[in-house]
């Protein structure tokens, strides 16, 4: 192993121990998955040396890949099992699709940039993980009608209000994961579907940008 990839192993380690272990991260696949995905080709080169730390980056379109922790936590809270059919709204960077991959999870991944999901998709596909997501544009507030029923609903981005269109696409049992709020606050929200019945818990306050869309925000403030 050569130095900058036994730094950037190191960087990883690092960052499991002290942002998610130390934070309650407990779920062992979760742990090993954000230990493997290397965030570093998730963000842009100038700002490569700071992929570990605790805090989002901007990836460009006003958009950034959340904080280490948050993407864990998510993901713990989302309770996934390998070949799961999920739904992740907000491609990004691709990062939070190529963690749900690791756990062997079968992703369709939305995002309402073009630019972002062109390279979001190419970026995965360097990274060999193109044969469990794929990744589309469009509304990410709509969901994906012809992938339904879920078998988890993950959001990267803060909604005004929990999207109808996500509830409705959740597998009966199953979990949504989504932040909720304003512009400036939200809270991480757990929506648990029961027949036709939806349980919800906030897991505590988070900060996210807005999630634009026909059932979030619209374009301006």
């Amino acid at each position: 192993m050569d130095d900058s990839r036994a730094g950037t192993k190191a960087a990883r380690e690092r960052m499991v121990d002290a942002q998610l272990r130390e934070r309650g991260v407990r779920d062992p696949r979760v742990l090993a998955a954000m230990a493997t995905v290397p965030r570093e080709a998730f963000v842009a080169d100038r700002v490569r040396d700071q992929a570990y730390g605790d805090f989002p980056l901007p990836i460009g379109s006003g958009q950034t890949i959340s904080q280490p922790y948050i993407v864990a936590r998510m993901t713990e809270l989302l309770a996934v099992s390998p070949r799961d059919r999920v739904l992740d709204v907000g491609t990004g960077s691709g990062y939070q699709a190529a963690i749900l991959a690791e756990l062997g999870c079968e992703v369709v991944s939305i995002e309402r940039e073009a630019s972002l999901a062109r390279d979001a998709a190419d970026r995965l596909r360097r990274l060999g993980y193109d044969d469990r997501v794929r990744v589309v544009t469009g509304d990410g507030t709509m969901g994906r009608p012809d992938g339904a029923p879920w078998d988890g609903i993950l959001v990267a981005a803060a909604a005004p209000a929990i999207p109808e269109a996500l509830r409705v696409q959740l597998a009966d049992g199953r979990r949504l994961v989504i932040p909720v709020g304003t512009w400036r606050e939200q809270q991480l929200m757990v929506v648990e579907r029961h027949g036709d019945e939806w349980q919800e818990r906030s897991d505590g306050p988070c900060v996210f940008v807005p999630l634009v869309g026909e059932q979030g925000w619209s374009s301006g403030r």
